[in-house]
């Protein structure tokens, strides 16, 4: 039965991560506010609610390298290497606080609003040490644009949508993930 779980994680993960690369395509149809619904935190976020924190920080840490490597978006420096620490922060921190917490709406909204807080902190810090390597600058100004103004529409999405796929992957007669 372990074997059984974690394949059917890594299935998962994998779809998971497929979805991070693919849905920017689709919100970029939007051209208004296509990338501000920031489409590769929603399979990073439920990566790690439903496969575990380990699940949620691979999927996150690769997906933005990935897509900027084989795409070009985002740019790989400084965008994707931020990213990639923002999300990785995102499955890490949902999975980890979702594997501990009761299995209740109100811990799921915790969960994912610590996990999201935490995410747009690593996401600053990334981008602090990546633009000082660069000889550039990050000021708090610019983290608010990046971390909040810009992101707002992506944060409502992510707030409406999240927990209601959470509830619903997580019954267990959905997805047969647990031991």
């Amino acid at each position: 039965m372990k074997n059984h779980t974690r394949n059917l994680k890594m299935i998962l993960s994998a779809l998971f991560l497929s979805l991070a690369y693919v849905l920017p395509f689709l919100t970029g149809q939007i051209p208004e506010i296509g990338a501000m619904l920031c489409p590769m935190h929603i399979p990073v976020l439920l990566c790690g609610f439903i496969c575990g924190w380990q699940w949620g920080l691979t999927v996150g840490f690769i997906a933005p390298l990935f897509r900027s490597l084989t795409l070009g978006m985002p740019p790989l420096f400084p965008g994707a290497v931020s990213m990639a620490f923002e999300l990785m922060a995102y499955g890490a921190v949902s999975g980890g606080m979702h594997n501990i917490l009761p299995k209740k709406r109100p811990y799921i909204y915790c969960s994912l609003i610590s996990a999201m807080i935490i995410g747009r902190l690593f996401w600053g810090a990334a981008m602090f040490v990546c633009l000082g390597v660069k000889g550039g600058t990050f000021t708090f100004a610019a983290f608010i644009a990046g971390a909040l103004t810009n992101a707002l529409p992506g944060i409502i999405l992510q707030i409406a949508l999240v927990p209601l796929l959470v509830m619903v992957l997580d019954n267990p007669k959905i997805l047969k993930l647990k031991d």
